[in-house]
């Protein structure tokens, strides 16, 4: 699981940004937060805030390190070009970070990003501690420290700056393949998963096994509303999905698949149970928006349940009615369903999910812009009022934030762009 991630210097970030999963010591809804390696953590995390205040970029500095983890062990110096945030996980081209550009300083400084975690499975009693800084050039830094459930203190695995490499935590043989074949645009993580150590492998599975969607893209859109789940073809899977689908659509009652000659899928219609107590197939790319969307979700949501990694969704409320928002969010805040403590991570301007009792108020979190351009990232369960105090569980959250009291929300000023007297 996710303990804390941490970035600075990217896009409009520029200052040290903190997201922090651990549950602080508030007592509302209590039992769904998860206990795992020492730490008590939370599932799930909504970021709010005005438009072009930063929440995307937060979805967006999670994507870069997860996608430098997973490639760098393949790039090159020869190649690169600057990350726009449509970089998928098959791109090998050396992703360079875009800095803060509203300043000099920062448009020349690195880029940093850290997390903590939790390791899975037979590694799950462990906290990682992985970073990493960049700048056109490539690693300037790099660190792995890792602490047993009941050990005092973390141990170093190794620690990178520069041209030195120091690797206490890696057998000597593994050493000497690591300096032979690393280079500057290479992180030692990658590099070392590549060649089977077991730790460094860990690390950078656990990148690997992130789920990233994001429902303001129109062509990312395009791309979800004809995906389709794994083994789809397999009825047990069609069943699962129309079980899934009922919770909003009770009138899908299956699929009707028809494959090309090579045995992949050609076309799918979705059956309808009609008033007389037939059925009707209909084009699955016919049904609504909401319904392609909720279907393109099951993917992500089925793949991020099982395997307890981490789902990060852009815009979850796009497209959808406020009560399906909630329904699938429960999937992950229920620990009876949640039973791998998956994780999400989402932006939203649906402000009623505020309304609802759905969140802690460490699971909500703001985005704001400031004067200067920068971004600040802060969580509702830390906001400190303008006469000193905290935010109650009793208060009203929607009608706060709405009125201004958060900050995050948008200055509006009159569209008179015809100019009139």
């Amino acid at each position: 699981m996710l303990i804390q991630f941490r970035f600075q210097n990217f896009k409009s970030f520029r200052d040290d940004t903190i997201l922090d999963m651990t549950a602080t010591k508030i007592t509302e809804h209590g039992d769904r937060v998860a206990a795992v390696a020492g730490e008590k953590l939370l599932t799930a995390a909504a970021i709010f805030g005005a438009n072009a205040s930063g929440k995307s970029n937060v979805i967006e500095a999670f994507r870069f390190m997860a996608t430098y983890v997973v490639q760098s062990a393949r790039y090159s110096e020869t190649t690169k070009k600057v990350y726009s945030g449509n970089n998928r996980i098959k791109d090998v081209e050396r992703i360079v970070p875009p800095p803060f550009l509203l300043d000099a300083d920062s448009e020349e400084a690195e880029t940093s990003f850290e997390v903590y975690f939790t390791g899975t499975g037979a590694e799950s009693r462990r906290v990682y501690n992985y970073g990493f800084t960049l700048n056109e050039a490539g690693v300037v830094e790099e660190w792995l420290n890792v602490k047993a459930k009941t050990a005092a203190e973390s141990r170093r695995i190794f620690y990178r700056k520069g041209e030195e490499l120091d690797m206490p935590g890696i057998s000597g043989r593994m050493q000497e393949n690591i300096r032979l074949s690393l280079g500057p645009e290479t992180l030692v993580a990658s590099l070392g998963s590549t060649l089977r150590n077991a730790t460094l492998r860990a690390v950078r599975n656990w990148f690997y096994d992130w789920n990233f969607t994001d429902f303001g893209d129109p062509f990312e859109n395009a791309i979800l509303s004809r995906q389709l789940p794994q083994d789809f073809l397999e009825e047990s899977v069609q069943r699962t999905v129309v079980s899934y689908l009922s919770a909003f659509d009770p009138s899908i009652v299956g699929f009707q698949v028809e494959q090309d000659e090579k045995g992949q899928v050609a076309k799918v219609d979705a059956i309808h149970r009609t008033k007389d107590g037939g059925t009707v197939a209909l084009p699955l790319a016919q049904e609504s928006s909401g319904t392609l969307k909720m279907f393109s979700l099951y993917p992500y949501l089925e793949d991020t349940l099982r395997t307890g990694s981490i789902l990060f969704i852009d815009e979850l409320n796009a497209r959808l009615h406020p009560l399906l928002v909630r329904s699938f969010l429960l999937a992950f805040l229920n620990p009876a369903i949640n039973t791998n403590h998956a994780q999400i991570i989402f932006t939203t301007h649906d402000a009623w999910q505020l309304s609802n009792h759905l969140l802690r108020r460490d699971e909500i979190w703001f985005t704001e812009k400031a004067g200067d351009g920068s971004s600040t990232l802060y969580s509702l369960a830390d906001f400190v009022d303008e006469e000193g105090g905290k935010i109650r569980k009793d208060e009203n959250y929607e009608k706060n934030y709405l009125l201004g009291k958060y900050g995050a929300i948008p200055t509006l000023k009159c569209l008179d762009m015809l100019g009139g007297e």
